[in-house]
């Protein structure tokens, strides 16, 4: 990799030689490391960093604070770090709890360095894309739809004047919809505009993101009336 030169990325794992095989292949990449022993450690040490750590890669299992709670945290205090899991291979509902609780993306043990960092490459393209748009926007870009006002200066959204708290990645999906209000997206479409044509990981990602969206804009996300479901296909916004 060699654009993305600086991006610093915390790496909390307990397992000690996990952990160096990680932070080896990401120096490799080209990306400035630091490293963490457990969830508290890594939330110490992000908080110490004051903001200049990109993403964060969180193994689950971890001691003094897991990976979920760590997510959850991280994601409280930016919407715009990107956040990878890591997860064993039987751990099918971490992979979706982490998404729920605000995580990008997810890695499952064991990992190829090859498909490790094209994910991490993938992640820090995502966050750097978003950060840019947002300085490059003019200050009068905002998309309403009905209830809803989303300001692409700054990645907010609001309905009935309310702030609604959103991700990165739930800002890109929302902008999606609002740009293609009333036409079905297929998850391929979603999947390349949002992850980007590279992505390694599963469509499903998609799925889980659009429910935690639901969860933050519709009065009853089991019977939305914004962001509809078309069977077979994909979704669409309303």
């Amino acid at each position: 990799m060699k654009n993305m030169n600086k991006v610093k990325v915390l790496v909390a794992e307990d397992e000690a030689t996990i952990r160096e095989f990680i932070v080896i292949n990401l120096i490799r990449a080209g990306y400035e490391v630091v490293e963490a022993v457990d969830g508290q450690d890594a939330y110490e040490k992000y908080l110490e960093e004051e903001g200049n750590i990109s993403i964060a890669v969180l193994d689950v299992m971890m001691p003094r604070m897991d990976g979920f709670e760590l997510c959850k945290k991280l994601r409280g205090l930016s919407s715009n770090i990107g956040i990878m899991m890591l997860t064993a291979k039987t751990q099918e509902m971490d992979k979706v709890s982490g998404l729920l609780l605000g995580a990008d993306d997810y890695v499952t043990k064991p990992f190829s360095p090859s498909e490790f960092t094209a994910r991490v490459d993938a992640l820090a393209r995502r966050v750097s894309t978003v950060m840019n748009a947002s300085a490059n926007v003019n200050d009068d870009s905002i998309i309403i739809s009905g209830d809803f006002r989303l300001d692409c200066k700054s990645h907010s959204l609001t309905k009935d004047g309310k702030y609604i708290d959103i991700t990165q990645v739930e800002f890109q999906i929302l902008e999606f919809f609002f740009k293609n209000q009333g036409v079905a997206l297929s998850r391929t479409d979603i999947l390349n505009h949002v992850w980007g044509s590279d992505y390694y990981g599963e469509e499903k990602i998609v799925d889980v993101n659009i429910r935690r969206v639901r969860k933050k804009i519709e009065e009853d996300p089991s019977n939305p009336k914004n962001l509809l479901t078309v069977w077979g296909l994909g979704y669409k916004w309303i």
